[in-house]
Formats: C-alpha cells, structure tokens, sequence
C-alpha cells in the first residue's frame, strides 16, 4: 500500500503515465484513461487549440479532479521554443510541471542533448518541475539531474516505433547508477510485455501513448498495459530467481529414501 511514485512533491499510486494523442475520438482517449488506470496524462501544449472554444478540445475531456496533466513541449527543436512553451502552459493554468522534449532530428525524433540541457536549467531556476525525455547515455543523464531535473526520462526506442526495448545493457546501467531521482522509460513501447520488462528492470514507471491509441482495440491495450505495470512492479520488488544454465529440480532431492 505504501508503495507509491513520488516526484517531486506529488505521489501517485499508478506508475504508468499516458499520453493524449492519436486517438480516433477524444471519447476513446477519455476511455482509455479510465481503463489504463493512470493518475498522470501528457498533453502536447504545441498541438493544443487553446484560443478557440467554439468547439470542444481534448482538454474537455479530462477530467481534472481526476487526473494530472503534465504539459510537454513536443514538437519543439530548440531550447528556446520549449522554454516559451513551458511558459506558456504555466500561464494558461495547465501546470508548473513539464515533460520537457528538445528535439534534434526529424526522421528519428531523438533529443538534442545539448538544447535539452540549456532548457532544463533555465526552466529549473524559473520554478518548473522539469521531466527531460532523453536518450539512454548515463553521463548526459547525471548533467540532467545536477541541472535539477525531477525524473529522468530514457527512451526505450523511438517514439512511435513499438520496437520494445532496445538498449537492454544501457537501461540497466542508468538504472543502477541513477538512484537521486525517478526514472521513467518514455518512448518505443509497443505492447504490454514492453512495459512489464521495463518495471521488471526496476524503472519507477513507463509513459506511453502510441501503443494504446493505434492498437486495434485500444480500451483492451489500455487494460493490459494497466496490469502489466502493476505486474512488472510486483515482480521486481519480489525479486527474481538467479538464472541458471542448468537445471534445478523444483522438488528437493534432500531426504528422499531411495
């Protein structure tokens, strides 16, 4: 029971985060949140119509008593756009915090880490909880948490691609040398064994979005990834069995009269 996310100055009892985009109704997308469980909702501030209420915007669709929403700057390619996103969403009321994206190319859509850097430390010192989406090098991950970042964000593979986890050794080696801050893999999930692999690996939770949006039933996707996290968890904290390359008999041998 006492086993909760905590970033920042927030807790929350679902370490799946989900995102908003690509859904065939903002209806789906409302429904997949219930079903997934998740406490936390990304939403691209860049993609957002926030000056036109004729009609209604995903915003309308989440309900804010029940979920927190985490702004991120996607779509932005240098630190200065993301910064005056950021600013943007804390003017208009949607949050402090920020799923911070820098990105630097436009086929692979990995981070600039160096746009990524400059931003975070200017958005730490203005106030803003910062939550970097980064790459998976270590070095780059502790600049990240010396500048103040508040959770550490790796890809798994790129956005959008569904590949799983494709950087087993680095994942692991962020894993056991970043213990200041939470990590959270962000990116390339594709299916709910992705997301349990990565809570087994002992990372604090997995954000996702394009995994359930385009799946064929997408509610379904959503229940699964719900009990994969919370399966993953459970399986890391009971800790797993040494791997072998021989057999163990499941029944001991010791005492048995031949």
């Amino acid at each position: 029971m006492g086993d909760v996310l905590r970033i920042a100055d927030r807790e929350f009892r679902s370490r799946l985060i989900v995102g908003t985009g690509k859904y065939r109704s903002f209806e789906e997308m409302a429904r997949c949140h219930e079903a997934s469980g998740t406490e936390m909702v990304t939403v691209a501030v860049r993609r957002v119509n926030l000056d036109d209420r004729s009609g209604k915007s995903l915003l309308d669709y989440i309900d804010r008593n029940k979920y927190f929403i985490l702004p991120n700057t996607a779509g932005c390619y240098t630190a200065e756009e993301a910064i005056r996103t950021a600013r943007l969403a804390r003017e208009l009321g949607l949050s402090h915090w920020i799923k911070l994206e820098v990105i630097g190319d436009e086929k692979t859509l990995f981070p600039d880490n160096q746009g990524l850097l400059e931003a975070t430390r200017v958005l730490v010192r203005e106030g803003f909880v910062v939550l970097p989406y980064t790459n998976d090098d270590l070095v780059f991950a502790r600049k990240l948490v010396d500048a103040g970042a508040a959770a550490v964000m790796p890809l798994a593979a790129p956005i959008g691609s569904g590949l799983g986890i494709q950087n087993w050794t680095t994942l692991r080696i962020l894993r056991e040398m970043i213990t200041e801050v939470p990590l959270i893999v962000d990116a390339g999930v594709g299916t709910a064994s992705d997301v349990t692999q990565a809570m087994e690996l002992g990372y604090d939770g997995v954000l996702l979005n394009t995994a359930i949006a385009c799946a064929q039933d997408p509610v379904k996707m959503a229940t699964a990834m719900k009990h994969a996290i919370e399966a993953g968890r459970l399986a890391y904290l009971a800790g797993r069995i040494p791997k072998r390359l021989y057999a163990s008999a499941s029944s001991p041998l010791e005492g048995v009269v031949r």
